[in-house]
Order: C-alpha cells, then structure tokens, then sequence
C-alpha cells in the first residue's frame, strides 16, 4: 500500500517526509512501513523521517538527495506550493550584489513559528527566519526584495550604480508593482523608504503602478 502510495504522489529523487504521508494508519506502523520497503531496497532513506525513490541510474552508496535540496522542499517550494524563499547573503549573491558565497543557507519561511531558528540537515546548517506576513505564490518576490532592501548595508557590497541597475532588473522581471509594494512596505522598518528612494525604484515601481 505505501509503495503505491509514494510511487503515485512523488517522483524519483523527491524528498518524501514521512510526517507529510496521508495514509490510515497509525504513526508506528508507517514507521515499521518505511522500514520494510527500506530492507528491500525500494527506497532509500535520506536522514530520520525522509526518504525518496532511488533512481535506477543511481550510483551506489551514493544518495540522489542533497541538503540543500531537502530544505528547499522543506521550507521554499513543495510542488506548487511557495512557502519561503532564499534571503540575507543567499539572495543578495543570488543576484550578484555580494561575492561572499553563504555556506549557511538563510531562507524565510512560513514553516518555523521563531523569529531566528538555526537547523541541520546532514552535515548542512540552514538559518530560518519567521516572515512579516505569510509567503504565498503572489507575495513571495515582493517580500524577498523589501528583506533584502531592508538590511540593503549589511548584504551589498557592490557600488549604488550597479546595486539599483541589478534590483531594477529583478523588479521589472518579476513585475513588481507599487500597489503591490505598498501593500507589505508598512510591515518593515523606516530606514527601507531611505534605501528605496536612494536606489531610485519607487519610479519603477510607479511606472508599473496598476488601476
């Protein structure tokens, strides 16, 4: 039953986590569950309470997952579903502002109940960060941009000239209008108008502004 179950929902390589399986059964049986098919080789499992389909062209001893992987379905995107996003030196390197290359990955989630939560995945620490509102597939670009812009000194050390021609790109890719800004801007600190205004994006904003 399990196996058809995953084999249904998930797709090879696909993080599974056994807190997520919506079966009728109790706790301990679906644990004794994924044990069994573990024995038998029809999955493989990551780390406590995580499993996946093994790909056939897997090499062996070698897992198809990796940390980062499972927190990006963990705490940013499951399936359809956004629920976080990559903030602080990640996004800033994301978009070229920084050349410090995080090795602890920060992300703002829907998915922790504390305003600063350090976890580890394998041998990965991830930094997680509670959101001002909660991220849903519509927000989640506007809310990673006011994150960033939010602590603009500490994440950026590219010059102003080419720091506002990089966030007037992400801007106009992700069509980012100033209704839409204006909608979540009041949740964050003051200095944010500053950073806003010295970037000269409200008049991007402004120009994709929608009545």
């Amino acid at each position: 039953m399990l196996l058809e179950y995953l084999k249904e929902n998930y797709k090879t390589n696909e993080p599974i986590f056994m807190v997520d399986i919506n079966l009728p059964v109790s706790d301990t049986n679906l644990r004794q569950m994924f044990k069994v098919l573990c024995d038998k080789g029809q999955i493989d499992r990551y780390d406590k309470g995580i499993y996946y389909l093994k790909s056939k062209t897997r090499l062996k001893g070698v897992s198809s997952l990796s940390a980062r992987q499972v927190a990006k379905y963990k705490y940013i995107s499951n399936k359809d579903s956004i629920k976080g996003y990559y903030s602080g030196y990640t996004f800033a390197n994301q978009l070229g502002l920084t050349m410090q290359v995080p090795y602890v990955l920060e992300i703002v989630t829907n998915n922790t109940s504390a305003k600063y939560r350090k976890v580890e995945i394998k041998d990965r620490s991830f930094i997680l960060r509670k959101p001002y509102v909660k991220i849903n597939n519509d927000n989640y670009y506007i809310l990673q941009l006011l994150d960033l812009l939010k602590d603009f000194d500490k994440y950026v050390d590219e010059d102003i000239q080419y720091t506002s021609k990089r966030l007037i790109e992400y801007i106009k890719e992700k069509n980012i209008k100033q209704n839409e800004v204006d909608k979540y801007i009041g949740l964050y600190p003051d200095r944010i108008y500053k950073v806003i205004y010295e970037m000269r994006l409200y008049n991007v904003f402004a120009w994709r502004t929608v009545t």
